[in-house]
């Protein structure tokens, strides 16, 4: 039952107005055997702040860390060496990511490229939405060889929607071009990634008014996309074919009379379940998806175990799902039925202050 492998957390250790607390210590990897549900923390870093995304170059043997930090004009992007036999991280270097409030962060497949995503507030600084960063031969970054900012008509919600948002970056499942979600102005937007590092338009979408994208789940087969609307706890199906994306359907993540935001998405591994979490009722929502015409049924929804479950993962066998419960301290581990998609608390609890992000990866 299960494989062993890693776990790369990212937990707050600065301030923020709108964190609620920041007890953690940074960067975290822990070893991980699924088979007895039991775990050791072998390496951490205080060294870089608030890494509230993280992306692990596995071949490599390389994490990458962007830094959310209210106030700075740029956050930055830090590479980090994982040495599984001495149990160390070593710094690498680390670029500043072109505009403020950086969210997220992703590695391309063919490992030549990091992008990250800027969410963004104020004025002042480059303000570029997404920047991209060639990956040096040490696995360390090169300043970025490209970056664009999001503009257009901005959401109806004034309060969380002043400005483009850029919340997620990530690459289609065939490579090539990349997908952005951006919160402020309602849209998924697909860009071709050229060799040079380079992005130019292919196709757009806008979610219904209000919405706020925040995060996107890809279906293996390429044309099912699946996002998280963080402002209407809602998540879109998006159908993708060659220069084109439409909105096929959008339907609730919690109960009705519910407040809650919508926050991370994923699918699980055979691409028949698609989980989402909502931060207020503090609960992950399961979906199944129809094969064949990609929409959602709603199965269930369960609490998470915590408070404000910002980021989850499946494990990569698909057994198990790990919910960071940001104000819960605590990473919870879920059993996963394959055969139904349940979830059932299994009562363990990775303890650790503030965690944001949790990432599994196999060397």
């Amino acid at each position: 039952m299960g494989q062993q492998f890693y776990l790369a957390v990212g937990s707050l250790n600065r301030q923020a107005p709108y964190f609620q607390g920041a007890r953690g210590e940074g960067l975290t990897i822990y070893s991980f055997d699924e088979a007895r549900l039991e775990w050791k923390r072998i390496a951490s870093t205080k060294s870089v702040d608030n890494p509230t995304f993280l992306a692990v170059d596995a071949a490599g043997g390389v994490i990458y860390a962007n830094s959310e930090v209210f106030g700075w004009h740029e956050g930055t992007l830090s590479a980090f060496r994982f040495d599984a036999r001495e149990g160390s991280l070593t710094y690498l270097n680390k670029q500043p990511t072109l505009g403020s409030i950086t969210a997220y962060n992703m590695v391309t497949r063919d490992r030549r490229f990091v992008l990250a995503a800027n969410y963004a507030m104020g004025t002042g600084g480059p303000d570029k939405s997404v920047a991209v960063f060639p990956i040096l031969e040490n696995g360390g970054l090169a300043p970025a060889s490209g970056s664009l900012r999001l503009e257009g008509k901005l959401g109806p919600k004034a309060d969380r929607q002043e400005r483009p948002h850029a919340h997620m970056v990530t690459e289609v499942p065939e490579g090539g071009s990349v997908l952005i979600a951006d919160l402020g102005l309602d849209l998924i937007a697909q860009f071709r990634l050229a060799g040079n590092g380079t992005l130019s338009p292919v196709a757009s979408v806008h979610v219904p008014a209000g919405s706020g994208p925040r995060h996107i789940a890809q279906h293996f087969n390429g044309r099912f996309l699946y996002v998280s609307n963080e402002l209407t706890s809602t998540v879109s199906f998006i159908r993708r074919s060659p220069g084109d994306l439409t909105v096929e359907q959008t339907i609730s993540t919690i109960w009705p009379r519910t407040t809650s935001h919508a926050a991370d998405i994923h699918l699980s591994p055979d691409g028949r379940f698609l989980y989402c979490s909502n931060r207020g009722d503090d609960s992950i929502v399961s979906f199944a998806v129809d094969p064949v015409t990609g929409t959602l049924t709603l199965l269930d929804i369960v609490p998470s175990g915590g408070k404000t479950p910002r980021n989850f993962t499946l494990t990569p066998s698909g057994k198990h799902l790990l919910v960071a419960n940001q104000n819960g301290d605590s990473i919870v581990i879920f059993t996963r039925d394959e055969e139904t998609g349940a979830l059932t608390d299994s009562g363990k609890r990775i303890e650790i202050g503030t965690p944001v992000c949790v990432r599994p990866f196999i060397l």
